[in-house]
């Protein structure tokens, strides 16, 4: 069978499947949020509402990349698109990585800075929920990307202040290791929504 490209019909399959992404991680940062403050049965529940969102996220990024096979005709740069879908689907592997050990670990209490991590990993998501739909047209995504750098510096100077506290005050060393592997994959996560704000702002300096 002969292989045919089809065109996109003004990339509204695009913009649709971006937004789809983007509302995964709002899901995500939630269920994220409500494992901290959850009894350790409850979290393994919400860690596997978790999965779900990240298994979809995924399939919304494999949609991304099958169009863009199949279409001839794109919105814009064919590269840019693989690279925002990509990205879209690294800041929803970072928050369920965070989920997952925050399970897998059996902690208990968490310092107080990771709820500080999550916030600022939920206004992110909210921020790129708002985003993604005007991709189309370009209008107002200069203060996107400009309020994504400003959460992503706030997320910096938590994540350290969470390492001082807990390197200066933990009881054993267990714990460190523990602790740090979860505020590790939460500051992925806010440096992936950086990364994926960059990526916005390549193509909109490219396309406009």
């Amino acid at each position: 069978m002969r292989f045919r490209f089809r065109p996109a019909p003004r990339g509204v399959q695009f913009f649709d499947l971006f937004t789809e992404s983007a509302a995964h991680l709002r899901t995500g940062a939630d269920l994220l949020a409500r494992i901290l403050g959850a009894d350790l049965p409850t979290r393994t529940k919400l860690a596997a509402r978790l999965k779900d969102a990240e298994h979809a996220a995924d399939e919304a990024a494999h949609q991304v990349y099958t169009a863009l096979a199949q279409t001839f005709v794109t919105p814009f740069d064919r590269d840019d698109m693989y690279n925002l879908a990509s990205a879209l689907d690294d800041c929803m592997d970072a928050m369920d990585e965070a989920g997952e050990l925050v399970v897998l670990y059996e902690l208990g209490t968490l310092p107080p800075g990771v709820s500080e991590q999550v916030a600022v990993l939920r206004q992110c998501a909210e921020l790129t929920y708002d985003a993604m739909p005007r991709l189309r047209s370009f209008d107002g995504l200069e203060a996107y990307w400009i309020d994504i750098n400003r959460l992503e510096n706030q997320a910096d100077r938590v994540y350290r202040r969470v390492l001082a506290d807990l390197m200066n005050n933990a009881e054993d060393a267990i714990t460190v290791i523990k602790v740090k592997g979860v505020v590790d994959a939460l500051e992925e996560s806010a440096d992936s929504f950086e990364r994926l704000a960059n990526h916005v702002q390549t193509i909109v300096l490219k396309e406009s």
